[in-house]
């Protein structure tokens, strides 16, 4: 296995600033700011998308699995520039493996939802794994949010509401290809009939749209990474199925969303390594009636670089680093799983996050760990900490969080002192695995800055510290990334702050800033 990238090393060694925390600060910027832009609009973790338009305003749901706060809304004004509007659910509910009991529920959780407009509200449509499909609805995106919990489980919801009203959900599971379409009734709080209206082997994720006379049902194969389209004039067929695209020319999952010039564009879904499943946006034109994605000098295929399909738009973004001068945390963050919220406090220390240690005697049970998507290509975030409340059998610090955990990790001695050392926890089948990374050195306890760097290039991370902000120390080893939907959390490489102790007790770690930016 190839060594860790020692780009953060020379970069910091030379006293390099990193970028102000509390602003926006994403390394990846899509808009050229010359009427075109770059495939992905988001370069990070955005999986299952649903995109939808209310008036000038897009809205887009994206796949949370067990972070919480749960079920991402993104808005956006041209498709391009996007930031997050607010999270549907506040805590995970309807299983106690939400707040990590028994090993959490990595790799479940909550997935693939999707999203309507109707009457004055918004709709989405979820099925936790194992449970009963949800349908959430709130007047305003950033909530609150009821919830009704109807009578079954729909693998993959599609939510679509006819041109008449009514409304049905699409439902196809992979193991299978059988398109299910569920009837609701006038209010979207219950079911009223199902029936079988398609047949694609291998199909899920379906999602239907209507443009004039024609409805369009898109499924992904996942067992190909491909994205096919049917067409009829009736909900309940005859279908007519053609093959779209794949992960090598834009994506497998996704659909279309009409522009207000009643122009379309197109969204997919494409696995991209280690930083997980990004979204690709996709202009798309009709030929016979049938979509193609791409341009008519480039048909079949998400382009790297199109016009932006709406223009004039300022440039937005999500968060990235953070100051926590707020009374809440910023949108960008979640937790690993529900967290026990007297374990954390933005007031106790006024300007510092603060983690107290939580009772866990592992990393991947701990009930406080902060996390934040990894961003591409590459990008690098720095931590300030104080690093003085950390008590006997505390383990508090940062890294990076997914199939491959690279930690840099602050302990205090018997005889009172601080060290540093670095860990690896692998996610595997027989179940997290941790080893020791580097020697352990002995370090004050006072201030303190870590750093991880991730390179989605060449899948690689690299860890360093400094003891006064200025002269850097690299952690030598080998720290992979990866993305595995088998034995990973099945999401892109995260950033993490933690802070545990099989004990508890009274220690904490305060964080003093987050910052992101470019290596």
């Amino acid at each position: 296995m190839p060594k860790a990238s020692s780009s953060i090393f020379l970069a910091m060694a030379l006293g390099l600033a990193c970028a102000p925390a509390g602003g926006h600060a994403q390394v990846w910027r899509a808009d050229s700011g010359q009427g075109t832009y770059h495939n992905p609009p988001l370069y990070a973790d955005y999986p299952d998308p649903d995109i939808i338009r209310v008036g000038e305003d897009f809205y887009f749901a994206s796949t949370t699995f067990v972070n919480a706060p749960g079920l991402t809304i993104l808005h956006s004004k041209d498709l391009v520039n996007w930031d997050i509007a607010g999270h549907v659910m506040p805590r995970l509910a309807g299983n106690p493996k939400y707040d990590l009991v028994d090993g959490g529920d990595y790799r479940r959780g909550v997935f693939a939802p999707s999203l309507r407009f109707h009457k004055g509200r918004f709709y989405i449509v979820v099925t936790p794994v194992g449970q009963n499909s949800r349908i959430y609805s709130a007047t305003d995106v950033r909530g609150p949010w009821t919830m009704h919990e109807l009578d079954r489980e729909a693998f993959d919801p599609g939510l679509f509401i006819d041109t008449d009203g009514k409304a049905y959900i699409a439902t196809s599971i992979g193991s299978d290809g059988a398109v299910r379409l569920l009837n609701l009734n006038a209010d979207l709080t219950a079911v009223t009939g199902e029936q079988q209206i398609h047949y694609v082997q291998g199909a899920e994720g379906s999602k239907l749209i209507k443009r004039g006379e024609w409805y369009y049902l898109f499924n992904a194969i996942p067992r190909r990474l491909a994205l096919t389209v049917s067409r009829a004039r009736s909900l309940t067929g005859p279908w007519e199925t053609r093959e779209q695209i794949d992960d090598t020319t834009g994506g497998h999952q996704g659909a279309l969303v009409d522009l207000p010039d009643g122009g379309w564009y197109g969204f997919v879904m494409r696995d991209a390594g280690a930083i997980g499943r990004v979204t690709n946006v996709s202009p798309v034109f009709w030929r016979d009636d049938w979509p193609v994605w791409g341009t008519p000098e480039a048909p079949g295929r998400v382009p790297d670089v199109a016009v932006k399909p709406i223009l004039g738009q300022p440039f937005a973004e999500p968060p990235s680093s953070d100051d926590f001068q707020g009374r809440q945390l910023g949108r960008q963050w979640q937790w690993n799983h529900n967290p026990d919220d007297s374990r954390w406090s933005l007031s106790e220390r006024p300007g510092y996050l603060r983690l107290k240690a939580t009772t866990s005697d592992a990393f991947w049970t701990a009930r406080n760990t902060l996390l934040q998507k990894g961003q591409g290509p590459r990008s690098r975030a720095v931590v300030k900490l104080d690093v003085r409340g950390i008590a006997k059998g505390d383990a508090c610090g940062f890294g990076t969080f997914g199939k491959f955990s690279s930690q840099l990790v602050v302990t205090r001695t018997a005889q009172g002192q601080g060290e540093l050392s670095a860990r690896m926890v692998e996610s595997t089948e027989a179940g997290p695995k941790t080893s020791a990374a580097g020697v352990a050195r002995p370090i004050p306890l006072k201030d303190l800055w870590l750093a991880a760097e991730m390179d989605f290039a060449t899948d690689k991370a690299a860890l360093a510290f400094s003891l006064d902000g200025k002269a850097w120390t690299p952690v030598s080893g080998e720290f992979p990334l990866a993305f595995a939907w088998r034995t990973g959390t099945f999401q892109g490489q995260q950033y993490g702050l933690f802070c545990y102790n099989p004990a508890g007790g009274p220690g904490h770690l305060d964080v003093d800033s987050f910052t992101l930016s470019k290596p």
